[in-house]
């Protein structure tokens, strides 16, 4: 008998799931290919499994998460994000088992402690703090009616009560956290309770720019329309904002929708189609400056948006320059009519969320904030913080953006940060007058302020808005809330959904 612990492969599958109805024994929850297959592109090695003479008999799944966005209060469903497993994070600091199970005939071979020993080569190799599971206690339906939770706990660790799944557990030295209530909805043995187990990772060092607490703290930058000499004048005036809002220690800098127009002056002479393809030249140079400025200063940096040509067509893009010097990107994916007419630009194809070292955000631009299925569907994967850069020229324009980002906080239990360019900028085609006004919303519930808005600048003057958000308070109103949108959606009638 030859017997091997290795990562999960897809061609795995057909033995996985065999493997997985003995184990289960008719208690159904068997996992689809298709979820497998997601898990394996998002973290592959956190898919485990134990091979028995070319056979998959036993296995292993595991995300990683960033602990303080769930904190000890939270269900199956949540920890894996309804089974999506968008709440993986990269950044993230725990590594959460969500399955372990070995095929009845290969129990007595001890092939669970394999897997939980891998576990935690896993997890030191990584760097994480800990590993943390929510055990079932299956055993618990044949004393519910004489001992509370605790009490079948503490009976189990003195030895006189046998669990298969907690015994193995503590044997493996995970502690006992907590008790967890409602957690795997029809597990009938366990009652739905569940125990929350940890175990500590002693070589962990703290990561660099590892998110703090539950606190973030956004710097937005209402940003004043005027002329620069050269394209080192223009980044000198980032530096500034970005230095200041660095002092003040911000977790990110978010800078309006083509903040980059004054450079569009030198080009004035073209079309206004033109002018746009020729400053799109420079985006690439501004974005790695700028991805420069976010590690010296240790900001994420939302660098407005900037024009892209890409086989041949033109794109507004925002970018997302991380304070570890990797760089996402978001394309305004709802052009307006303006943007039609003037630029003839095209509109992006891809919604996701971004995996920033604060957790999960969004970032939608200006026009995209008037459609809400985007943001929920962002919400739906995992997003805390949606940032909002614009442009609007008008006062009823910015009204348009400012109260549908504040029905998408409401909406989604989520804060939304939006920032614009204020002022006048004479000299360059199509972008005459400015009106802006920076804000953070939140939800509307008793933690919250009452109007549901967390600050705003000044209308129309070029200055800075800084703004503590806790993230702790969304999971707080996601479970005690008033009303609760995202858990009370009727998913039976409706759904978002993305077709690509």
């Amino acid at each position: 008998m030859q017997v091997t612990v290795r990562p999960l492969r897809i061609e795995d599958y057909e033995d996985l799931k065999v493997s997985m109805i003995e184990a289960y024994d008719g208690m159904g929850g068997v996992w689809r290919k298709a979820n497998i297959q997601k898990l394996l592109q998002l973290f592959p090695e956190g898919q485990l499994c134990v091979v028995v003479d070319d056979r998959v008999v036993a296995c292993a799944l595991s995300l990683i998460v960033e602990y303080k966005l769930f904190g000890d209060e939270h269900t199956y469903e949540e920890i894996t994000g309804n089974y999506t497993f968008d709440t993986h994070n990269d950044d993230g600091n725990v590594l959460y088992g969500i399955e372990v199970f070995v095929h009845p005939d290969y129990r007595t071979l001890r092939l669970a402690r394999r897997l939980y020993d891998a576990r935690k080569e896993l997890c030191e190799r990584l760097n994480l703090k800990e590993i943390k599971v929510g055990g079932r206690i299956p055993n618990y339906h044949l004393y519910s009616d004489e001992l509370s939770p605790r009490e079948y706990i503490n009976k189990v660790k003195s030895k006189e009560i046998y669990d298969p799944v907690l015994t193995f557990q503590l044997s493996n030295d995970f502690h006992v956290v907590k008790v967890l209530t409602n957690y795997l909805i029809g597990d009938t043995e366990s009652q739905e309770f569940a125990v929350l187990l940890e175990w500590s990772n002693i070589y962990y060092s703290r990561k660099r720019n590892a998110m703090r607490d539950s606190i973030i703290r956004l710097g937005l930058v209402q940003w004043q329309m005027r002329h620069f000499k050269n394209l080192e004048d223009f980044y000198a005036q980032i530096e500034f904002f970005v230095d200041t809002l660095s002092a003040y220690q911000s977790d990110f800098a978010l800078f309006p929708e083509f903040f980059n127009s004054p450079l569009l002056a030198e080009y004035n002479h073209l079309d206004t189609r033109e002018a746009m393809r020729s400053l799109a030249v420079k985006t690439d140079e501004i974005v790695r400056k700028i991805s420069e400025l976010a590690i010296a200063y240790n900001v994420n940096i939302i660098a407005g948006t900037l024009p892209v040509v890409e086989d041949e067509l033109l794109y507004n893009v925002s970018y997302l320059c991380h304070r570890d010097g990797r760089t996402s990107e978001f394309r305004k994916i709802h052009i307006t009519p303006n943007e039609t007419r003037y630029y003839g630009m095209t509109g992006g194809d891809k919604i996701a969320v971004i995996n920033t070292d604060c957790g999960k955000i969004g970032i939608l631009v200006c026009y995209d904030v008037e459609f809400p299925e985007l943001s929920r569907l962002l919400a739906l994967e995992g997003m805390k913080i949606l940032f909002v850069p614009y442009l609007t020229d008008t006062q009823n324009a910015y009204t348009r953006v400012r109260n549908c980002s504040m029905a998408r906080a409401i909406e989604n239990e989520c804060y939304v940060a939006i920032a614009g360019c204020v002022g006048n900028l004479p000299g360059v085609n199509n972008m005459d007058i400015q009106f802006g006004q920076a804000a953070v919303f939140t939800p509307s519930d008793f933690a919250f302020p009452t109007n549901a808005v967390k600050a705003e600048a000044t209308p129309n003057t070029e200055m800075t808005l800084i703004v503590d958000v806790d993230l702790t308070m969304l999971k707080e109103l996601h479970h005690y809330g008033s009303v609760r949108i995202m858990k009370d959606r009727r998913t039976d009638l409706y759904e978002v959904r993305k077709l690509r």
